[in-house]
């Protein structure tokens, strides 16, 4: 797996494939964008919101709920 980066303990990949893999081993759908240091990379869960139970701004730990997927809009 090509790691760019994790955020918010989140793993940021260098592909589709690697972020829908880590989303299905962690109960979610889908990926969403980031841009990392000019690169684009790819992380699991249809918004970072779902994937980390955080906004994009927060400075706050990550979320201690089982979060199972769903829809929602992503960043």
């Amino acid at each position: 797996m090509a790691l760019l980066t994790t955020i918010a303990g989140i793993p940021l990949y260098t592909t589709t494939q690697e972020a829908l893999s880590w989303a299905a081993q962690n109960g979610l759908s889908g990926y969403h964008i980031h841009n990392w240091q000019g690169q684009v990379g790819y992380m699991g869960g249809t918004s970072h919101i779902e994937a980390t139970g955080l906004p994009m701004n927060s400075n706050a730990p990550p979320s201690q709920s089982n979060n199972t997927g769903g829809g929602g809009s992503g960043y």
